[in-house]
């Protein structure tokens, strides 16, 4: 909580300081100099060891793709928070101390409405590394939204996600999300073998629930119509 604090307390002492010259200066310049001060604060919020401060750090992130200001810098905070623990990972006499699935799952809800291609990158990062239902299942409905899918690069990622959680722990939500996903992405996929098969196994899979086994059936329908 300190090094909150602390760096709260550089952005805000930044912000007066530069409000007292801003008055003659051009807009864009300001602008320019707040969204670097912002950059700054999120990407210590985001490293910073303290699981308080990465929440804060998606406060801050949240806000700026709400409003259509997303930065490179605040990009590569998405990407670092959507690893936590997964791609980084701190650990202290062997046990892993970074594990936040929620600040995950977050993370990869705002990178599906930031919407890039280095956005997509890395979901499919995380959709192949990851274990968590909860953030699987976040990644797999932003890589759906973004709908980047060249060579089918996404699509294959989402079938290979659900397989191992499919295989290992069967969960209905997350495979409610490859439906979705897989249904939104269909028209973009060349091979749709892959696809077809994974819903299929979806569907025919009684440790999922009826609705989401239902789900599975109508979407095999549509593919079929259209195939056809």
């Amino acid at each position: 909580m300190k090094s909150l604090k602390k760096v709260a307390g550089v952005f805000c002492a930044s912000l007066i300081t530069f409000s007292a010259v801003a008055q003659s200066k051009d807009k864009t310049v300001e602008e320019s100099y707040l969204s670097s001060v912002e950059d700054v604060v999120i990407t210590e919020l985001a490293k910073s060891d303290e699981r308080d401060n990465k929440l804060v750090a998606l406060q801050y992130l949240e806000s700026a793709v709400n409003e259509g200001r997303v930065t490179p810098d605040m990009v590569s905070a998405l990407d670092s928070l959507a690893g936590e623990g997964i791609t980084s990972q701190s650990r202290e006499n062997g046990r892993l101390m970074n594990n936040y699935p929620d600040i995950r799952a977050k993370a990869c809800e705002l990178l599906g409405k930031v919407a890039t291609e280095e956005a997509k990158h890395s979901l499919v990062k995380i959709a192949l590394n990851d274990n968590e239902p909860m953030v699987l299942s976040s990644a797999v409905r932003s890589l759906g939204d973004i709908g980047i899918n060249e060579g089918d690069e996404v699509v294959n990622t989402i079938v290979w996600a659900n397989k191992g959680n499919r295989i290992l722990n069967p969960t209905s939500s997350l495979a409610l999300e490859v439906i979705i996903a897989l249904e939104k992405l269909s028209d973009s996929t060349e091979d749709k073998r892959e696809l077809i098969q994974e819903v299929s196994k979806i569907a025919t899979d009684y440790h999922y629930v009826t609705p989401v086994r239902t789900r599975a059936l109508e979407l095999l329908k549509k593919l079929q119509s259209s195939g056809k």
